[in-house]
This record gives structure tokens, sequence and C-alpha cells, in this order.
């Protein structure tokens, strides 16, 4: 988890009026936004500042600042026991913040391709009715049409060859 710190790379910051503001300008994935808003409240929130790569979330205590990016959010300290839904969140040790902790957001639990719907009538088992599969056709050996007696030349399929 390397991000980088401090201001935009353009060496700006500038403040967010509220979260949805701050995630849609981030893009980020909707499932998340439930999940974050959560994060959030839970931890109580005084402002929010656009950092390039994540959006940092300033805490109302003297907490560490968050940072939200759009497939986690890190700031968390080991003893913290952040509540989203029913669920105590896991936290994992940050590579790039190195006394704190990070959880990753809902999205990256997602299979990333879309599963198949399926259907509630049974599948039709294959009959001995039904047709056997047949092979597909291999193609066909390439044919000899002789040499020419003359030039030596390999003849074509009408018979001639390069001295005719």
């Amino acid at each position: 988890m390397n991000e980088t710190q401090g201001p935009t790379p353009a060496g700006t910051s500038r403040p967010y009026r509220n979260l949805s503001e701050a995630l849609r300008a981030h893009r980020i994935d909707p499932a998340n936004v439930e999940f974050i808003t959560a994060i959030v409240d839970a931890v109580g929130i005084t402002s929010l500042i656009d950092r390039g790569r994540y959006i940092e979330a300033v805490r109302r205590d003297e907490g560490a600042a968050l940072h939200i990016g759009k497939t986690y959010t890190n700031g968390f300290t080991e003893d913290e026991q952040i509540v989203v839904g029913a669920t105590t969140l896991r936290l994992r040790p940050s590579e790039g913040r190195a006394p704190y902790f990070y959880a990753s957001h809902p999205s990256e639990f997602r299979p990333l391709t879309p599963a198949r719907s399926s259907s509630r009538a049974p599948r039709k088992a294959a009959s001995a009715s039904a047709a056997p599969r047949v092979p597909k056709a291999t193609p066909v050996a390439e044919r000899e049409y002789g040499v020419c007696d003359v030039c030596f030349m390999v003849r074509n399929a009408s018979g001639g060859c390069g001295c005719d």
C-alpha cells in the first residue's frame, strides 16, 4: 500500500464541501459509497481535502487523517474498532504509512467477471438420440501434380508449368 504523501502533484490542494462531492470527483465505485460513508460517520470527520491520488479526511479528534483511495481507506490505529453495519472492519498493516492500518473497500471482493444468471429450470441431459459431435475437418494434404520434363518445375493444378 504505497501512496504518495502531501499535496497533489501540481502542488495544490482543494477542500471538498461534502463527502459525496469528494467521492464523485475521485470516481469512487458506487458500490463503495455506503461503506465509506459509514466509516466517515463512525470516525468523525471535520474536513475533506483533495490530495491527488486520495482524499484526506481530517478527524475531529487528534488522530491521524484518513486517506480514502479508490480501493482502500488508510489511517487507522491498531486498537481502533470501526463497525460498519454489524461487522467490525478487518484492518491490515499499511506499507506506506508504517504505524497505521488500512481496510479494503467492498469492490475489491467482487468477482471480476459477472456471474451468469442461473435459470430455475433444470438442464436437459444429453440423450442417446442426440447426434454425436462431429470432429472438426482437418485440412486436406497438399496435392502433387508432377514435375515438367523440360524445365523441371512443379506443375500447377491445371497441369501447366513455367515453360508453357
